[in-house]
């Protein structure tokens, strides 16, 4: 008896010891089962409670008149699938005839607090089948990337969703995005993650950091093109619209229009091209947006309208020529002048960080989102990096990418030093490196800045 005694506070001293330390695995070593146990036997009260069941049809009330039954009992949503995953549980319905996926929707936050879950979020598979994401702690507060994720061309991980999924910034689903935040909000960390993740990738990346390129220069060898002041990022932008002209004049000399040629075969952008002739894509990262459309003086102000025209045309033209802008800064509204309101129309993926005022969100969701005004407002200043995303669809969701720091994206950079492109077109951007230094770079705040 007193050995048992023993293990049985060993257990639970290890239970209390990982749900602190490591809550994941405390998940999944203890959590995911009692989890599901709990939503199986809570499962029918917990529905009727929060007014997810259907009366019974009239077939089966007639069949209890004629039995002599008792009647039937009103019929919860049906059960297809229950899955522990690695940060909560995974509930697939069944929907009952008359019931709606907003309904689910609409009943989340009662099914957290019934199941007693973290958070609840749902989503329509198909007509009449709902997914109910749910999660058992709190995955933002540690944000730890799984090791295997879903990537594909062009398809980055950069963050973790409050429902344990993984967000993806995908350029060829969503090819242009801008990113709000007030200082201190997480908007780097951001950056350095999305320029992580692009380096193993065989893509171009152009950089345009007003703030003497004190964000992006320290990644130079992983960038074809830099520019640090508004002079040089107006004449890196008009290059980049000439080499998108010459990109259509290679789609087109490609398109092979006869009527012999079946029509998935014809090439409308670069990615329909032989893989042989498909040019490199490229993203292009702007820092800090608002330094682009200042101006205070007439000549200034003719230096920024080219700027933001050729903004426009990228974004309006770009996709098919294998062009993405990733365009961050404070604030991004009509105050900035005239062709901003149009550039941001063409801005589909949107992410803001935690902003000093309601109008910022509404730059970022007040015509797409408007419910993830009110989420992006209510980002504690003590949380940075979590922030709102969405997009064009209306859907949103609060994000949060893991902490890389500086040291850890410059050496991300240098490794993958050999897949950065030439373009010609670009050349006289180029950043200046030194060579690199034959021992290897620690990740710690003592180890030398080196480029």
């Amino acid at each position: 008896m007193t050995g048992l005694t023993v293990a049985l506070v060993l257990v639970v001293a290890a239970a209390v010891v990982l749900r602190w330390r490591r809550p994941a695995w405390y998940w999944l070593a203890f959590g995911a089962a009692v989890a599901t146990l709990r939503v199986l036997i809570r499962y029918a009260s917990v529905m009727d409670a929060c007014g997810l069941t259907v009366p019974p049809s009239r077939w089966r009330l007639a069949l209890a008149r004629i039995a002599n039954r008792p009647v039937p009992e009103s019929r919860a949503p049906r059960i297809l699938r229950v899955h522990p995953t690695r940060t909560g549980l995974l509930l697939r319905l069944k929907l009952r005839p008359g019931q709606d996926a907003f309904d689910v929707s609409a009943a989340s936050d009662r099914l957290r607090h019934s199941f007693a879950m973290y958070g609840v979020t749902s989503r329509e598979l198909r007509s009449g089948v709902v997914e109910v994401r749910m999660t058992g702690y709190d995955v933002l507060k540690r944000v730890h990337i799984p090791a295997r994720t879903d990537p594909a061309p062009m398809r980055v991980p950069v963050a973790l969703r409050e429902d344990g999924a993984v967000h993806y910034r995908d350029y060829r689903a969503v090819p242009h995005g801008l990113t709000l935040g007030a200082t201190e909000s997480g908007k780097s960390v951001y950056q350095r993650n999305l320029v992580a993740g692009l380096a193993p990738m065989d893509v171009a990346l152009v950089g345009i950091d007003c703030k003497q390129g004190v964000e992006l220069f320290p990644l130079a060898r992983r960038f074809s093109a830099l520019a640090d002041n508004p002079d040089s990022a107006l004449d890196l932008l008009e290059a980049l619209v000439s080499y998108m002209a010459d990109v259509y004049q290679l789609i087109r000399a490609e398109q092979r229009m006869t009527v012999n040629v079946p029509d998935a075969e014809i090439a409308a952008d670069i990615w329909d091209l032989p893989e042989h002739l498909r040019p490199v894509p490229i993203v292009v990262l702007v820092d800090e947006v608002a330094e682009l459309a200042l101006f205070a003086s007439k000549d200034e102000e003719k230096r920024r309208d080219r700027i933001i025209t050729a903004l426009v045309r990228l974004a309006q033209l770009g996709r098919a020529a294998g062009i993405h802008l990733e365009i961050c800064g404070q604030r991004f509204g009509s105050e900035l002048g005239k062709g901003i309101t149009m550039l941001r129309a063409q801005l589909t993926g949107r992410t803001a960080h935690r902003v000093n005022d309601e109008s910022s969100a509404n730059m970022a969701f007040g015509d797409i989102a408007p419910d993830a005004v009110l989420a992006a407002i209510q980002i504690p200043t003590d949380t940075p990096g979590i922030a709102v995303t969405g997009d064009s669809s209306g859907g949103w969701a609060r994000i949060r990418a893991p902490h890389t720091s500086l040291r850890q994206a410059v050496n991300l950079c240098n490794r993958y030093a050999d897949r950065t492109p030439e373009l010609p077109a670009l050349a006289p951007f180029r950043p200046a490196t030194a060579a690199l230094p034959s021992e290897r770079v620690r990740l710690s705040k003592s180890a030398p800045a080196t480029v």
